[in-house]
């Protein structure tokens, strides 16, 4: 009973966060916060957010939670960004009238299954590994997806669409044009989308790590052996949070594709994977208000810090490192653990009784 009450309140907390924010900046947007009015640039940061927000809460479930670290996140991001834009822009060719809210929508969900089904396939033989090889592994795939995009051509033509395998000679407008990426797509990404989209990844995490399946995943990561002893199926619920967590990074790079007009395969590369991994580090392992303050501020960081001009990322570098060691230090450790209320340990507890 305590244990679901403090669970409500965490629930809670963490969705009053969001909602907040996003108010403030919906006001701020507005212009009705004490005459401030938010800067061209910081609006165009606002989806980027959300994308990133709903990466690192995905990214978590599976190195937080599932305790397996996965190097490949971008790649099935990159999945959803394609596969979102060009089911996105064949409804707009084949059904003009059709709402641009709609077109969102089936976007995000055909994003979410299809690097859903990347996901179940990659899952399958790198879930037997462990460790380091597992990270290897996955990063490797996320290297061989962004290339296979590379070479992948599709164009439309009314209602009918045409696929090539390093072949642009096709019938129609380009929609993929392998390196170039996705180019003409129509820009329907919202704030409010991001939003929504952030409190559906919240619900989905958060119901599946309080629920009898997340406790098994996380048996599985504190001891294997003894969750195998107890009956536990292992490969299943790793793979349970693998695949969701691809799911919602696939629905976050289909958000990420509708918010510009070109994105090639060449933004989802290592380098993404690492700064979805940074921000779940930072923010703290298994903490997901962490991710997503830490995902916030460190995308939205770089933009504050232009001021700086040429010498922007080398203090976004030094701040991200004081950070870091500010997060580990005992001494911070040891002063929150003060300001915390004292919680009575139960023997005590019983002794009282």
């Amino acid at each position: 009973m305590r244990k679901n009450k403090r669970n409500f309140l965490n629930n809670a907390v963490t969705y009053g966060m969001v909602i907040v924010a996003f108010l403030l900046c919906e006001l701020a947007i507005s212009g009705l916060i004490g005459g401030f009015k938010m800067s061209r640039s910081l609006k165009g940061q606002l989806v980027p957010i959300c994308v990133y927000v709903v990466m690192a809460v995905s990214l978590n479930l599976t190195v937080g939670f599932s305790g397996e670290l996965s190097l490949g996140h971008a790649g099935f991001m990159s999945v959803g960004a394609f596969s979102g834009v060009l089911i996105s822009q064949w409804l707009g060719s084949a059904f003009p009238d059709i709402p641009s809210l709609a077109r969102v929508i089936a976007a995000l969900v055909s994003g979410g299954i299809f690097a859903g089904i990347a996901g179940i396939l990659i899952g399958i033989p790198v879930l037997r590994l462990r460790g380091d090889y597992l990270a290897i592994v996955t990063l490797a795939f996320g290297e061989i997806i962004r290339n296979l995009i590379n070479c992948m051509y599709f164009s439309l033509d009314g209602k009918s669409l045409h696929f090539g395998f390093n072949n642009p000679n096709l019938a129609g407008k380009l929609v993929i044009n392998g390196p170039m990426g996705a180019t003409g797509v129509n820009r329907l990404a919202s704030f409010e989308v991001g939003f929504v989209l952030v409190l559906f990844t919240l619900f989905v995490v958060m119901n599946l790590v309080n629920s009898r399946s997340g406790r098994a995943i996380m048996a599985a990561r504190d001891n294997r052996i003894a969750a195998e002893a107890m009956g536990i199926n292992v490969t299943k619920y790793k793979m349970i949070a693998f695949v969701t967590s691809a799911v919602l990074a696939g629905m976050a790079g289909a958000l990420y594709g509708l918010n510009f007009a070109n994105t090639a395969a060449a933004k989802f590369k290592f380098d993404t994977s690492i700064l979805v991994l940074v921000f779940v580090v930072l923010g703290g392992i298994g903490s997901i208000r962490g991710s997503i303050i830490a995902a916030a501020l460190l995308t939205i960081l770089p933009e504050v810090l232009r001021e700086f001009g040429d010498y922007r990322m080398l203090v976004y570098a030094i701040v991200l490192i004081a950070v870091m060691i500010a997060t580990n230090s005992p001494l911070l450790g040891n002063l929150f653990n003060r300001i915390r209320p004292h919680r009575m340990k139960p023997g005590k507890e019983a002794g009282k009784a």
